[in-house]
């Protein structure tokens, strides 16, 4: 039986759809805001060709990705704390895909593609950095304070992971960097209510921030200690136990060190930054580290904080491990990489998800930081000089000691614990130095 010539021109017509329907999918879209700058991620069905261009008046910034559709619309963002206005789209000629981001303020883009990896399979990145924020080079840590001003001991407090890179997910669902964040945020507290102590967060919120430029802005805060936070993932479920690692000049201490340390590394390949050196930088920054009393200083902090862990948790090691993680790097700033637990098993999951544990854990770091600080403060910090003292007479208020001393009130309850001002005769008073 003849089949008749419409039969191929249905064909035809049903090959010409499919080569059509086989172009790149955008099947979702992310958005990342952070202090200084804009991530935008578009999750893709496969590799694409793109092109980036800004225009002005008003600014915009226009993404061109060939032979790509929507394959579902494009989320309902909060723009608030971004420095976009408004995401629009339109489909071009020869069946290209337009997105225009409006934006508030002039930028400097960024794109790059990534390859799939466990978490996620093809992405395009498009960073955008604020025109007019500036550049900070990082400062020597170690600078020669004003004698009559003694300066506060700075920590450094590193939430692992963060934004497109959510790092070890529990069988419940738990997310690193939401566990990690949440005891950044209780040990920062803790150590600002700390005489002659102040921390800083590497990032306050959810987005990512590189490994080497965490270090550098560790740096840039002249920190005193870095500690890097995280809760991993082992291939064993039944791998428990918290652990605390400084650098190691070669390879890693152990398996698990090594395991762990290429998953920790390969956050940077998840950023959009190439790990892989093309210069002997990074040995001379070990060189150099050997050279100096950084890894020493390191290896006695992380033995008191694993001390303190103990307390509050199983040790998956008894000692201070050491691998090649690349946050703990800085060349002046002793630097330490807890893991709080495994979140791959299923125990210590559930009690990382525990407010209260979490709040024990703060407190465990804050113990092991206080413990080492106290007994070797760094030359012209507060806890390396000798703390004045007021004893309270009848009739002496708050307000007029901190008058005569010329600091504040707020100082003075902080350096004291006080709640209130009432004050009780005979009571002896630390006066801080200023109000940091």
């Amino acid at each position: 039986m003849g089949r008749r010539p419409g039969f191929f021109v249905v064909v035809l017509l049903l090959l010409g759809a499919g080569q059509a329907a086989a172009g790149v999918r955008v099947e979702g879209v992310r958005m990342w805001p952070a202090p200084d700058n804009t991530r935008l991620v578009f999750d893709l069905s496969g590799p694409v060709e793109h092109r980036v261009f800004t225009l002005r008046n008003p600014d915009r910034l226009v993404i061109d990705l060939e032979d790509t559709r929507l394959a579902r619309p494009v989320p309902r963002f909060d723009f608030g704390p971004s420095l976009l206005r408004g995401i629009r789209h339109a489909p071009r000629g020869g069946g290209a895909l337009r997105v225009v981001l409006d934006l508030k303020r002039p930028v400097r883009p960024k794109s790059f593609v990534l390859r799939p990896n466990r978490e996620y399979g093809h992405r395009l990145v498009i960073d955008l950095h604020d025109s007019r924020a500036v550049p900070r080079k990082p400062a020597p840590v170690r600078h020669a304070p004003r004698p009559d001003r003694p300066r506060e001991l700075v920590i450094a407090i590193d939430p692992g992971h963060g934004g497109e890179d959510p790092g070890a997910i529990g069988r419940r669902g738990t997310r690193e960097k939401d566990v990690v964040l949440a005891v950044a945020r209780r040990l920062k507290r803790l150590i600002d209510a700390e005489y002659g102590m102040r921390a800083v967060l590497i990032r306050t919120g959810d987005y990512y921030v590189g490994l080497r430029k965490r270090v550098a802005r560790a740096r840039a805060h002249r920190a005193d200690l870095l500690v890097s936070l995280h809760a991993d993932a082992f291939r064993k479920a039944s791998a428990s136990g918290s652990s605390v690692y400084i650098l190691a000049d070669r390879g890693a201490s152990s398996e698990a060190a090594r395991w762990l340390a290429e998953n920790e590394n390969s956050a940077d390949l998840i950023g959009g930054v190439s790990l892989e050196d093309k210069d002997d930088l990074l040995k001379l920054v070990l060189v150099d580290m050997l050279k100096n009393s950084t890894i020493e200083d390191s290896h006695d902090i992380a033995r008191q904080i694993l001390a303190q862990l103990g307390k509050v948790n199983p040790l998956h090691k008894r000692r201070v491990e050491q691998a090649g993680f690349r946050v703990l790097t800085a060349p002046d700033v002793p630097s330490v990489l807890v893991e709080m637990a495994f979140i791959s098993n299923p125990r210590e999951e559930r009690r990382l998800r525990d407010p209260r544990h979490q709040a024990r854990i703060a407190r465990a770091l804050l113990k092991g930081i206080r413990s080492y600080f106290h007994r070797h403060p760094p030359e012209g910090t507060l806890l390396a000089v000798r703390p004045r003292r007021h004893v309270i007479s009848r009739g002496d208020t708050l307000s007029g000691i901190a008058s005569r001393y010329r600091v504040s009130v707020r100082a003075l309850r902080t350096a004291n614990n006080l709640k209130g001002d009432v004050l009780r005769v005979g009571k002896v008073l630390r006066i801080p130095y200023g109000d940091g």
